[in-house]
């Protein structure tokens, strides 16, 4: 089997050897054992369960909570020859439903989201597919303490149930063991036979700067941008601000900027995201709907104009910088009293009392039920959970989220090194010192951005040469065979 690994992994992938953690996950699997995985961010996760799937006769059906995750994905299969691979999701049109559905036994990759997966003529469509290995991307979301829960991945264990119970791998880059086992737990896994792959979180090209804006926060975000010649992103929790920074970039300041959050269509958000990958735009301005699974390598900043809420949420917005393995930066800018923005979100992001006794006593609501505060209401009483046991889950979420919030601010704070700091936090400690490590170890911003936009230069510098050679090729081929 090693051999075949090897053979499938240069054969199909191009690459020579793998990234930590990547072997074990596989062989794991292949092993047919409930795996899960947590390997930081840029780590290449798809990996994990896309090799294994070459090497067994069924299908892999993988679970990922963004479209443009799982379109993407597809495409890359796509551009490698593999035709065998479909995105199930609500873009797609009623007429290509119906093809897919017809066609089901002939894909080796399916993706779709966990909301499609309530649908029950999916489900049954699916069923007569060979599925063998279950795959749940960015697993944190099945996690009541995970930084982007979504209540539709709840019903996971059921469906994998009534899949026939496949082998199943769970995937994420930032989760705390509590959220582990949590993700265990809800997949209806056995926690003492589900083999865990847990590598570091840490990225040690990735380099942390706090800075604490007693004056006007936005000259000092205008200052940095002003420096910075390559791609990166800016992280808002206002859509409203994102939009407003994105034309201001553009307008006032000449660069080439955008605002990306959920409110877009979903051509509009491809079509960002394509010209992004292009280096058509510079800057993103964002909220944290943007970057999950985005996969652009020379992205050499990372800011946060808001206090992040957890530090989970800033190791997974900052990972998307430096997935080339060279220099990023990632700052983040606080301003006495950002807090309580974050503390405003924690109040209104999970269902009151009112909600709750609401949904227990079926009263009406003026809320949706795909509001993910009812979703949730709505799943403490579909598994009979008395109402005072669900006001007391819903306390002590809230007081967690609180906890989290804490520790970024101690974070800002921090005067020790604030890389050991975040590492802390996940029980990790930092291996070994880094010349370059974050503005509490000494290291000068001013120098850093300086690498960056000369590594820029040459990025820029390389991609046109291999623009050129191939006609200077053509050109020494034809005068060669005079």
């Amino acid at each position: 089997m090693s051999t075949q690994i090897m053979q499938i992994l240069h054969e199909k992938f191009a690459y020579s050897s793998f990234r930590t953690g990547q072997r074990e996950a596989i062989e794991s699997v292949l092993d047919k054992k409930d795996t899960l995985v947590m390997l930081p961010t840029g780590s290449g996760k798809s990996l994990c369960y896309q090799l294994p799937t070459y090497l067994t006769d069924g299908v892999t059906l993988i679970i990922s909570p963004l479209l443009s995750l799982m379109q993407d994905q597809v495409e890359q299969l796509h551009l490698r020859g593999e035709k065998r691979a479909v995105a199930l999701n609500s873009l797609t049109s009623f007429s290509e439903r119906k093809r897919i559905f017809r066609q089901i036994k002939q894909y080796k990759f399916i993706y779709t989201s966990p909301e499609m997966l309530q649908n029950q003529q999916v489900l049954e469509v699916l069923k007569k597919a060979h599925i063998q290995l279950f795959v749940v991307d960015e697993a944190h979301c099945i996690s009541h303490w995970g930084t982007d829960f979504r209540p539709d991945y709840l019903a996971l264990a059921n469906i994998r149930k009534s899949l026939g119970s496949p082998t199943t791998m769970a995937l994420t880059a930032t989760a705390t063991k509590q959220v582990r086992d949590e993700i265990i737990h809800f997949l209806g896994l056995d926690i003492k036979e589900t083999n865990q792959i847990i590598e570091s979180v840490d990225r040690k090209e990735i380099k942390f700067f706090v800075e604490i804006c007693e004056g006007n926060k936005n000259e000092k975000l205008i200052e940095i941008v002003k420096k910075m010649t390559g791609a990166g992103i800016i992280y808002f929790t206002s859509k409203k601000m994102a939009d407003e920074w994105a034309n201001n970039l553009s307008n006032e300041y000449g660069l080439r900027a955008s605002s990306y959050h959920s409110d877009l269509e979903a051509d509009d958000k491809i079509k960002i995201q394509q010209q992004f990958l292009n280096n058509d735009l510079q800057i993103i301005c964002a909220t944290s709907a943007f970057g999950m699974g985005f996969n652009k390598k020379d992205i050499r900043f990372i800011i946060h104009y808001h206090l992040p809420s957890s530090p989970e949420m800033y190791l997974q917005e900052v990972g998307r910088a430096s997935r080339d393995g060279k220099l990023g930066l990632a700052i983040l800018l606080y301003q006495p009293g950002d807090e309580y923005i974050q503390q405003r979100f924690i109040e209104t992001s999970l269902p009151s009392k009112e909600i709750l006794t609401a949904v227990y006593k079926r009263k009406q609501t003026q809320l949706s039920e795909s509001d993910a505060m009812v979703k949730l209401a709505y799943y403490f009483k579909e598994t009979s959970i008395n109402l005072n046991d669900a006001l007391q889950a819903i306390e002590k979420r809230k007081k967690i989220k609180y906890q989290q919030l804490s520790f970024m601010m101690q974070y800002v704070y921090q005067e020790d090194c604030k890389r050991s700091y975040l590492l802390n936090y996940f029980c990790e400690n930092k291996k070994s010192s880094l010349n370059e490590c974050c503005s509490s170890c000494g290291l000068d911003q001013e120098e850093l951005i300086a690498k960056l936009n000369k590594m820029t230069q040459s990025y820029k510098e390389e991609e046109a040469r291999k623009r050129v050679l191939p006609w200077k090729e053509v050109y020494n081929n034809l005068y060669n065979n005079l």
